[in-house]
């Protein structure tokens, strides 16, 4: 088994990757991000903010010491070079869920799930996906790019098709995005409160969860690459994090678009961090 370089460890996570049940690794890479770069650096401030925060979860009721946790560290991926990027962060993927485990990857720009969806689709052929964003994410290409975190949804609706993806939060995107989600996918605006009939549905089929943070309000989180004002609150977060408790098959998820940079208070870091504890409790059976 291949080991990312760059190794650190998050909080509760010092279990050997033979051992682990859920595997953490960070993918440092923004190569398309359109507005304002820096969540290459997520991962390591979220690994340093880990220390300040308790290994145990009071609205979960579980605790990472409890749990079976490998932080894989951080792949080193290639600079300038979005399609070998991608690559390597898919090799790494499979390599996780060929090994019989889940995983959680923290990004990074959006872009970096269509690799991780991609293996996880690979391994389960009636994958669902959850995507609670800002941003609709459906671009068919961004200024001519057909991958961009732009259209990072568009491409995995390439494999996954109709009827597969659900789609919360979202308060930004084209009207022709809006008007393609109709057909395709299924699209909750400004809110995540149809999330909770959402997992009933989707309750006993294989789930993989991506969470953009720029769903929550840029006034209480702020260090992100696109912020979007009207977002929901952290609480609403946590209470939708706390739902996905009800599903059965959860493959693996993400957590992406933190950038660090942009919010020198430490809170949208603080969040972040906490947000990989509770999605790493999510994941554990």
């Amino acid at each position: 088994m291949s080991k990312p370089l760059n190794f650190s460890t998050f909080i509760g996570c010092e279990k050997s990757f033979d051992e682990a049940e859920v595997v953490l690794f960070g993918v440092p890479f923004d190569g398309t991000t359109s507005f304002r770069p820096g969540t290459r650096f997520a991962m390591q401030a979220i690994r340093n903010d880990s220390f300040g925060l308790e290994t145990y979860s009071p609205y979960l009721d579980k605790d990472l010491e409890d749990a079976f946790i490998y932080d894989g560290g951080d792949l080193e991926l290639p600079l300038g070079n979005t399609e070998k990027a991608l690559d390597q962060i898919y090799t790494y993927s499979k390599e996780v869920l060929n090994a019989g485990k889940k995983f959680l990857m923290v990004g990074g720009e959006h872009l970096v799930s269509l690799s991780t969806i991609r293996a996880a689709y690979e391994k389960y052929p009636d994958l669902h996906l959850i995507h609670i964003d800002a941003h609709t994410d459906l671009r068919d290409d961004y200024l001519g790019e057909k991958l961009s975190h732009a259209s990072v949804i568009r491409r995995s609706h390439d494999f996954l098709g109709d009827g597969r993806i659900f789609q919360f939060g979202i308060r930004s995107g084209m009207k022709e995005e809006f008007d393609w989600a109709k057909e395709h996918t299924y699209l909750e605006r400004f809110a995540i409160t149809t999330l909770k009939e959402k997992v009933q549905e989707l309750k006993d089929v294989p789930v993989y969860i991506t969470i953009d943070l720029d769903v929550l309000d840029p006034g209480i989180f702020p260090g992100t690459g696109t912020p979007e004002p009207g977002g929901i609150t952290y609480k609403e977060l946590l209470e939708a994090m706390k739902q996905l408790q009800e599903l059965n098959q959860i493959v693996s998820a993400d957590i992406v678009e933190l950038s660090p940079p942009y919010d020198p208070s430490g809170a949208s870091t603080a969040m972040a961090c906490k947000t990989v504890r509770e999605m790493l409790l999510t994941l554990i059976d």
